[in-house]
């Protein structure tokens, strides 16, 4: 029995042990410019959440007016799995969600809340501010998944690759990510209320534009991770790190 109560307590020492010994790692090595990229992952990702409640078309492309401005996101989630990380960048992850669902849920509220007397706009904020539901939940699930596989793909091709071939690790995990956000988005927010037509354009421009816009801005993505990586004085692989993405510490 004595033996039984022995082992609970040293398991329980190792799982309090490896959580200090985790947030000492986080505060024990500062970082200059995690929190700038953090902000700025953040805003762009909220910014493409109002932006998508209109539909735009360039050319012969369809989609979303949040696809222009949101594959930045990915891009910062490239730059933060690379540099910091895969369990740095779930931390990033989190606080995108957090933040998208509160800014959703306050928009929500506001809308409902008595207009004041000669304010006649309260059909104009509803309709762009006031997202139902259905587009708030199909924001948040793809964004969830897509960023997710975007990350962990980049994290386990870094240590596949050994380092090298980075645009190897940017452009694949994108191909991924944005493939299941596109399809999770488009298919949960617009399905049934666009014409099957529409929604399969809407779903191929999305995905053709947000890849080649990952590709074209690969060079400055080099730039700017082979910056930080000297700056930082660092270079994370994720050979031990625990993957799931609901362990937020």
């Amino acid at each position: 029995m004595n033996n039984k109560k022995n082992i609970k307590n040293d398991i329980l020492k190792k799982k309090i042990s490896n959580t200090l010994q985790t947030y000492a790692e986080d505060f024990a090595k500062p970082y200059k410019y995690f929190d700038i990229i953090l902000g700025l992952f953040v805003a762009v990702l909220l910014i493409s959440n109002i932006a998508s409640t209109k539909i735009t078309q360039i050319w012969k492309f369809t989609f979303d007016g949040g696809t222009i401005i949101f594959p930045l996101s990915y891009i910062f989630g490239d730059i933060l799995t690379e540099v910091y990380g895969y369990r740095r960048a779930r931390k990033a992850i989190w606080v995108g969600f957090f933040s998208a669902f509160l800014m959703s849920f306050i928009l929500w509220l506001i809308g409902l809340s008595r207009s004041a007397e000669g304010w006649n706009l309260q059909d104009a904020y509803m309709s762009i501010l006031g997202q139902t539901p259905r587009i708030v939940g199909a924001s948040l699930v793809a964004y969830f998944a897509g960023e997710f596989s975007n990350s962990y793909i980049l994290a386990k091709m870094k240590i596949l690759t050994k380092g090298k071939w980075l645009w190897t690790r940017t452009i694949g995990s994108t191909v991924v990510g944005e493939m299941i956000d596109t399809i999770l988005f488009c298919f949960i927010a617009f399905f049934g209320f666009y014409s099957n037509k529409l929604l399969f354009s809407i779903i191929i421009s999305n995905y053709i534009f947000k890849v080649g816009l990952e590709m074209i801005m690969t060079p400055i993505t080099y730039k700017v991770v082979g910056l930080l990586k000297r700056r930082e004085n660092e270079d994370y692989y994720d050979y031990k790190t625990n993957f799931n993405p609901f362990k937020i510490n």
